[in-house]
């Protein structure tokens, strides 16, 4: 296999998910513009972004089995075209349901196609490097946080919140779609896409996808990244606010993420090259169990420097066990329905998700402290890597996996 023009689609998938990840979650910058001149409330603004996740997770099971069809440049071409529509729209609208529409349901669904479908056609461009690979991919939704929110906040303070989101819109959609027409699918799976559905428009998702679905494999792929996510996302959500309850400036609290952004970066490039001398298993188990250690420190912090060498560790951890999720799925199942098993799988970890802030905030205002939060997030994570070393066997059959890799 030629692995030359696998790291141009490393490259484009890096730059693909840094734009389309930094444009959908820059609205926390926009809350505060859009309140003062809308009127709207904030939780009506901010529930945009929840729409979306919910969104993101439906649309990515049925982008990623799309892709296993058609392949990932036309699914991530028609999902930039709707990113930009949706946030033209909604930085026209003047009414808050239009808003939520716009910038919940639209660039929701755009978010969905971004990760499943690319991730599986780099995955199939290598047979060495593809833990590294697809963390090299990953980079850029590390990325995104850290260029998208100071670019949008620069535009909103020169030119408002509409036209800075209408730029965004229109810079977003010249940078995706050249870097989408660099997407390619590696020449194994295409001709495993064109056996498995033939070259007409008639074909449907083989049978292999609705197998892969139903097995031992899957479930525990899906209920690991589904605790994992859980874990995570209530610590991430409420830690800025923690960090000001003992103390720290708002300004000081929210360098946190910054951090946890950067250490992130470092955690998939070395979680990357581990998992690929080691083997995926054995690095996400302990990526899972060092998460789940450095969720229950926080309990044990309040100082800020403490708070960024706890951000350092734990944004080392689940950023560099979030791309081998791809990596394990590959190794399950093959290159013929990475797409479907990846975009089920992320729409499980997107739900994931949206327990961790609601969850941490019921904890607050029930108990008054934020360590309840902490016990219980740790308690998932610990979940999450027992439910990682359940992995079963992978399967033999070589009819329904042709090419498929070996296990990790």
């Amino acid at each position: 296999m030629n692995e030359r023009y696998g790291w141009v689609i490393v490259a484009a998938g890096a730059l693909i998910t840094c734009v389309a990840m930094g444009a959908m979650f820059a609205l926390p910058v926009y809350l505060q513009p859009i309140a003062e001149e809308t009127g709207w409330t904030r939780a009506g603004i901010s529930g945009a972004m929840t729409v979306g996740f919910v969104v993101m997770g439906i649309a990515g099971f049925g982008w990623g089995t799309l892709s296993d069809r058609i392949g990932a440049r036309p699914v991530v071409l028609m999902a930039s075209l709707l990113l930009g529509a949706g946030l033209v729209l909604a930085s026209r609208a003047t009414d808050l349901l239009v808003f939520q529409f716009a910038y919940g349901g639209m660039v929701g669904a755009s978010g969905g196609a971004f990760f499943a479908p690319i991730m599986a056609t780099a995955v199939g461009w290598f047979d060495k490097h593809r833990s590294l690979a697809v963390s090299l991919v990953s980079v850029g939704g590390g990325v995104a946080p850290m260029v998208g929110t100071p670019f949008a906040s620069v535009l909103i303070s020169n030119f408002g919140w509409r036209s800075a989101m209408l730029a965004i819109a229109i810079g977003a959609v010249v940078l995706l779609i050249p870097a989408g027409l660099l997407i390619r699918r590696a020449p194994a799976m295409l001709e495993e896409a064109v056996a498995a559905n033939g070259p007409g428009p008639e074909g449907r998702v083989s049978s292999p996808a609705v197998k892969a679905l139903r097995t031992p494999q899957f479930i525990v792929l899906a209920a690991t990244f589904f605790l994992c996510c859980a874990a995570h996302s209530g610590p991430i959500f409420h830690t800025v606010s923690y960090a000001m309850i003992c103390g720290a400036s708002s300004l000081a609290a929210a360098s946190i993420y910054s951090v946890e952004g950067v250490a992130g970066l470092f955690g998939r490039l070395i979680f990357g090259v581990l998992a690929d001398r080691l083997g995926v298993r054995r690095v996400l188990v302990a990526g899972l169990a060092l998460q789940a250690i450095g969720i229950y420190s926080y309990i044990y912090v309040t100082q800020l420097n403490q708070f960024y060498m706890l951000a350092v560790v734990l944004g080392m951890a689940y950023g560099g066990v979030m791309p081998l999720y791809a990596v394990l799925a590959r190794d399950y199942f093959g290159p013929r329905v990475m797409g479907t098993v990846l975009g089920a799988a992320t729409m499980t970890s997107s739900i994931g998700m949206a327990f961790g802030p609601v969850g941490g905030g019921w904890l607050y205002d029930t108990y008054g402290t934020y360590h309840w939060l902490y016990i219980a997030s740790a308690a998932v994570g610990v979940a999450a890597a027992g439910m990682a070393l359940a992995f079963p066997p992978p399967q033999r059959d070589q009819d329904d996996r042709p090419g498929a890799a070996q296990p990790a």
